[in-house]
């Protein structure tokens, strides 16, 4: 009976996890959905791939992580522009376009991670 009970509030914490995350999929642009299918295809990176909202300079903006090592971030507007890399490369502080990032960037939100880790 509590074996039932345990499993029956997994399975409904489960899908509330996937509703939310259906929603938060569903505000985002074309290009960061295709982004995602294409990292699901790939070996899972390390540490493992995620995307991230942040508002910066008062536009919403899409970070995505170094996969290994020296590489570099990248970030992408709401438009599916390139912007800048924030971070990485061999002196881990990206391409120098917008170094203030760290600094400005605000109302962080996971928007996927690679649930394979």
């Amino acid at each position: 009976m509590m074996s039932r009970l345990v499993v029956y509030l997994v399975l409904v914490a489960l899908a509330g996890l996937s509703c939310k995350n259906e929603q938060i999929l569903a505000n985002v642009p074309a290009c960061i959905r295709q982004r995602i299918q294409q990292l699901e295809a790939a070996p899972v990176r390390n540490p493992p791939g995620s995307i991230y909202r942040y508002t910066y300079k008062g536009k919403t903006v899409y970070y995505i992580p170094p996969d290994c090592c020296d590489g570099f971030s990248e970030l992408i507007d709401e438009n599916c522009a390139s912007l800048c890399a924030p971070d990485g490369g061999l002196g881990g502080v990206g391409d120098g376009r917008c170094s203030d990032f760290g600094k400005e960037a605000t109302n962080r939100e996971l928007i996927w991670q690679d649930p394979r880790k």
